[in-house]
């Protein structure tokens, strides 16, 4: 029977796999053994871990969501008080000025495959509710004195503006560079009290 950690081992190698074949050709480059190929291994050793193609586009929905979620915790453990985690947490969220291009292309794939997959799509509901959550938390902690309503229409409107910069900026990166980006989300916080002028969108 293998070691509980050869088998974290494993699993980390493929996923890493995984993930370097997503960034590089996309979900219709996700093939078993474009997997194998680039963890070093057999076919049958990424087939004992995922046995259909479709565990395997489950698994590497959850690990962009694993990673997201993770710098996201990060960004917001790093923040001194409420309004620099909700700068931090959205401006980490978009993707040029960090870096995450790649992130954004796997995302947008994923989007579009989510509308003909349901299993999918209840993946990609799932992890943009728990953003939700955790802006519309920040929010309100920022405006303690706002209605249910006025917390949640801002919430939702900050999260479609992040993910809708994504979309464009992974198609298009030259008409949505990081300096437009970040303008965008600036004015977009400005509906925030008490965020002056020389606050900071990121970290």
């Amino acid at each position: 029977m293998p070691k509980q950690r050869d088998v974290r081992a494993q699993r980390d190698l493929l996923s890493n796999a995984t993930w370097q074949v997503l960034a590089e050709t996309g979900l219709p480059g996700l093939t078993l053994r474009a997997v194998a190929e680039r963890a070093g291994c057999t076919t049958g050793l990424v087939m004992h871990a995922f046995p259909t193609k479709k565990a395997l586009l489950l698994h590497a929905r959850d690990l962009l969501y694993e990673r997201t979620a993770a710098r996201a915790d990060a960004a917001e453990a790093a923040s001194p008080d409420a309004r620099g985690a909700l700068a931090a947490v959205l401006g980490q969220a978009v993707d040029l000025p960090h870096g995450h291009h790649d992130e954004s292309r796997v995302w947008v794939g994923f989007l579009a495959a989510a509308l003909a997959d349901d299993d999918l799509a209840g993946r990609h509901r799932a992890a943009n509710r728990s953003f939700l959550a955790r802006v519309h938390r920040l929010v309100a902690a920022c405006c303690p004195k706002w209605t249910d309503e006025r917390l949640e229409r801002t919430t939702k409107s900050l999260v479609a503006l992040v993910e809708g910069l994504n979309v464009l900026a992974a198609a298009d990166p030259q008409t949505y560079p990081a300096d437009l980006q970040q303008a965008a989300l600036r004015a977009a916080l400005s509906v925030i009290p008490e965020w002056g002028p020389g606050s900071a969108v990121s970290r």
